[in-house]
């Protein structure tokens, strides 16, 4: 654990103008600018400041103020959700941390979903003491989004619709396909609940596994949407999918050319 040191009158000052200048996180280049210095001098005096507790080194060339009141620098992010528009951007938040937020469910997470157009190896990061789940995604996939205020940053969310569509196209978002279910059943009954902006979403995403669970999944829970059951029907894909490719699924439900675990056709 680091303990915060003192700060002479003229980091003071610097640090306060680089605190004023910038939003959430400070980077060297950004801190360049507002001192009028050299990269590779105001990336020596950072380092100096991390080293006095002033500063947490959040990656390379990338730094969060410690809060004044903080005795120590191995303190959790004020908020995650500007650290990630900083690190990860372009992204979004997205998965069961968009749910949390359209109040979708009342599970309580501590990881932090974000999807990027970065292509990322490591899809599981610490830093500090907050954990991002992280999902690679292509360009044009960034779509259904909604931005948001988080202090002075503005920070980028799935819609509601399109929180559904993406733990449709990859359960682990959700924490899996029983989770997938829980917050489905719940923006079902939401005044969010736009099936004709899933589909249409689901169109622009072109995953055919979507259609497949959608249409499984509306069957069983609101099979009086016939309308949208027909038109997952309509665009399924040939191949077979599973509704959880985390699960063992022995069962093929050869309508919706589904793999789904045993459990799933006991509970008809």
């Amino acid at each position: 654990m680091n303990k915060i040191a003192g700060i002479g009158k003229v980091d003071r000052i610097r640090l306060a103008e680089i605190i004023r200048g910038t939003k959430g996180t400070i980077s060297v280049a950004e801190a360049a600018n507002i001192l009028k210095m050299t990269q590779s001098d105001v990336a020596k005096i950072l380092s100096r400041w991390v080293k006095k507790g002033w500063l947490s080194r959040v990656q390379r060339g990338t730094y969060i103020p410690i809060p004044i009141e903080a005795r120590a620098t191995d303190i959790p992010f004020e908020d995650p959700w500007i650290i990630a528009e900083k690190i990860f951007s372009p992204c979004y938040i997205g998965g069961w941390s968009a749910a949390e937020y359209w109040d979708m469910t009342e599970q309580i997470f501590q990881t932090i979903v974000v999807c990027t157009t970065k292509k990322l190896r490591n899809r599981n990061l610490k830093i500090q003491k907050t954990n991002f789940l992280l999902r690679t995604i292509s360009k044009n996939s960034m779509f259904g989004l909604e931005s948001v205020w988080r202090g002075q940053v503005k920070v980028s969310v799935s819609d509601p619709t399109r929180t559904i569509l993406d733990m449709l196209a990859a359960p682990v978002l959700a924490g899996g396909i029983r989770s997938t279910v829980d917050i489905f059943i719940n923006y079902m009954k939401s005044k969010n609940k736009n099936l004709d902006l899933l589909l249409k979403y689901a169109d622009s995403l072109n995953n055919g596994a979507v259609f497949k669970r959608l249409g499984f999944l509306l069957e069983r829970l609101a099979p009086d949407e016939k309308l949208a059951v027909t038109a997952c029907k309509s665009k399924m894909t040939k191949g077979n999918a599973k509704l959880d490719p985390l699960l063992k699924a022995d069962i093929l439900i050869t309508k919706w050319r589904l793999w789904v675990p045993r459990s799933w056709i006991k509970e008809e």
